[in-house]
């Protein structure tokens, strides 16, 4: 199947986004709030649900995973995943394609930045329901989509590294042009723009139950006022939020 537009901009990207890992906004406030978030694995088969470069898969293989999968469709990123699998034998296991043989097969569905690269209601229906469809009764998804509230100013988030640009902020499915600008890095990349009520209607009609939403923060920070002076502007308006929930039901067996 030929990759969408969507999925074809990241071909080239995986040196690219293994970089921007190192970036201070993530390594500093997403990285440990999500691992924080994500708690005790030790038990757990997880699902890497838009690997890339396999950054997060590596980071759950560290952390004691019983099992982790990579999924990416992007053929790009996934030969960054698995070279340097071949090379550091981690156990990781990274597909492009989601088979019948892995249905129901998780604990834990890992999403990071993913939610954002579908263009229409319909679309993300459609990958809520796939990554509901990977999960065994009552697992977890714990993703990371575009912010229902990030800044709309587009210059906000120029002190991170990357500006958030949109001819209509905050409109449903509008596109958001995501520039990454530092450190010599000059890539764009397009996402889309979902509400709070449009993402928890996509997870509800997959079955999952209630979402608990929560922004990124270093574990141990009591106060925004707390952290360091540079990461402040970002805490009080990150451009991810943490949405976490558990499968209720079986996907498309809608409820009162």
């Amino acid at each position: 199947m030929p990759a969408t537009a969507a999925e074809s901009q990241f071909e080239e990207l995986g040196a690219l986004y293994e970089d921007v890992a190192d970036w201070p906004f993530r390594r500093d406030i997403e990285l440990p709030a999500v691992l924080h978030s994500l708690g005790d694995l030790a038990q757990s088969d997880v699902l890497d649900f838009g690997c890339g470069a396999g950054l997060y898969s590596r980071l759950l293989a560290e952390r004691g995973a019983r099992r982790v999968v990579g999924y990416d469709k992007s053929e790009g990123m996934l030969r960054d995943a698995r070279q340097r699998e071949a090379k550091e034998q981690r156990g990781i296991e990274y597909v492009s394609q989601l088979s019948p043989a892995l249905a129901h097969q998780f604990d834990v569905v890992l999403s990071v930045y993913v939610l954002p690269y579908v263009a229409t209601r319909d679309e993300l229906r459609q990958m809520c329901a796939s990554m509901a469809r990977m999960l065994r009764p009552g697992g977890r998804l714990f993703a990371l989509p575009l912010h229902p509230d990030y800044d709309p100013q587009p210059d906000y988030y120029a002190a991170y590294g990357f500006r958030l640009v949109s001819d209509s902020p905050h409109v449903e499915g509008s596109p958001v042009r995501l520039e990454l600008r530092a450190r010599g890095v000059e890539a764009d990349v397009t996402a889309y723009y979902w509400s709070r009520d449009a993402l928890e209607d996509a997870l509800r009609s997959s079955g999952f139950g209630p979402v608990n939403w929560s922004n990124p923060r270093p574990p141990g920070l009591a106060s925004i006022e707390d952290a360091p002076l540079v990461q402040q502007a970002y805490l009080r308006r990150p451009h991810a939020v943490m949405l976490d929930c558990r499968l209720a039901r079986a996907p498309g067996r809608h409820t009162e």
